[in-house]
């Protein structure tokens, strides 16, 4: 029996008797009502508490299971950051791992990891209570479906910008702290972001770059850097005694604090890079910690020049003090002679003037 059938029974409209006065219900009316209302009541009320404990079931275990998938990706966040924190023990660990880098990243990546869950098991959870209320869910799929497309196509480039960010964080990419080349703008991290990445240029100034945006990363603060220093001197200079003095200044520099920790391999020379008409190139080259390479070479460059200077070597461009004294001696050595012509009693004057006219007079 449906709804509406008890509801007319229990409530019976009142037919006009032949008088014309409305037929009032006698308590055999009601009393027929009441029991049809109970006998509808009685035939449904299973069906109600079947639907009712599903809802309720449903529920509770997306309730249940989105709390443990949560505490689960809290616990692999957490883990992820204990391993960081294990590996800063040890020396490369302390020089390749940023703290603040690590941090940022475990609290993105447990940041989208819970809101993806939720959204799931809450999503799913709601079409099951839809479902069991035998709501028909085609349609409203259909319509989901469609409007995923719009505002796809609608808010595309922010999209895009998200999916770049998640799979750069998963990656691991760059971090904050890194000083990257990201094509449009390039500078050091100082915040990571799912949409946006800033960076800090070599002037301060801060860049907001978009992570859809970005085509390729050079990352300059992974692994290690490479300092490169070329030593130019004279032409005529003994290659062996050059060699003999990088080398010497590169065992000093290797064995002092804090340079030995900043290299990562022993300072080697290469060799000759280039040979001109007037001076030759030697390259010096080590590895170094990341970002540290700038400062490995001003101080070689530093110590070079200094055991150059006390060995006598000379570097293109610069004067020994022997050649400076002896060009001091003779101030007037560079100074051509007077001309002949300058005298005008010299034979040369005299035969350079010019003939005088011929008379004309008799």
């Amino acid at each position: 029996m449906s709804l509406s059938a008890v509801l007319s029974a229990a409530d019976p409209s009142p037919t006009p008797t032949e008088s014309g006065t409305p037929r009032v219900p006698s308590l055999q009316d009601a009393q027929e009502s009441a029991t049809n209302a109970a006998g509808w009541v009685e035939e449904n009320w299973s069906t109600w508490l079947a639907i009712g404990l599903r809802v309720l079931l449903i529920l509770v275990i997306a309730m249940v299971l989105r709390v443990v998938v949560r505490r689960a990706i809290t616990k692999l966040v957490d883990r992820m950051s204990r391993t960081g924190q294990a590996v800063d023990g040890t020396g490369l660990g302390g020089l390749l791992v940023n703290a603040e880098r690590r941090r940022q990243r475990s609290q993105a990546i447990g940041s989208v990891l819970r809101s993806v869950a939720s959204f799931v098991i809450l999503g799913t959870a709601a079409l099951m209570v839809l479902g069991t209320f035998q709501i028909n869910l085609a349609p409203l799929l259909a319509s989901a479906g469609v409007a995923g497309v719009a505002i796809g196509f609608g808010a595309r480039n922010l999209v895009t910008d998200f999916l770049s960010g998640v799979f750069m964080i998963l990656e691991d990419q760059y971090g904050v702290g890194d000083t990257v080349d990201a094509g449009v703008a390039s500078g050091e991290v100082i915040e990571v972001g799912l949409r946006v990445t800033k960076l800090r240029g070599d002037n301060g100034e801060i860049w907001y770059v978009r992570n859809g945006e970005v085509k390729r990363i050079g990352n300059l603060s992974q692994g290690w850097a490479t300092a490169h220093v070329d030593v130019t001197v004279r032409y005529d200079e003994d290659l062996d005694r050059v060699k003999a003095t990088l080398v010497e200044v590169a065992e000093k520099m290797g064995k002092e604090e804090p340079w030995n920790e900043l290299l990562w391999s022993p300072i080697e020379v290469l060799g000759l890079d280039s040979v001109l008409l007037d001076s030759m190139v030697v390259r010096v080259s080590a590895k170094t910690m990341p970002g540290k390479s700038l400062t490995v070479e001003r101080e070689l460059r530093w110590r070079v020049k200094r055991a150059f200077d006390a060995r006598g070597i000379r570097i293109v461009g610069g004067a020994t003090a022997a050649e400076a004294t002896e060009a001091a001696a003779d101030p007037t050595a560079g100074v051509a002679p007077p001309s002949v012509y300058s005298s005008s009693i010299s034979p040369q004057s005299a035969a350079a003037s010019p003939l005088p006219p011929p008379s004309t007079t008799k």
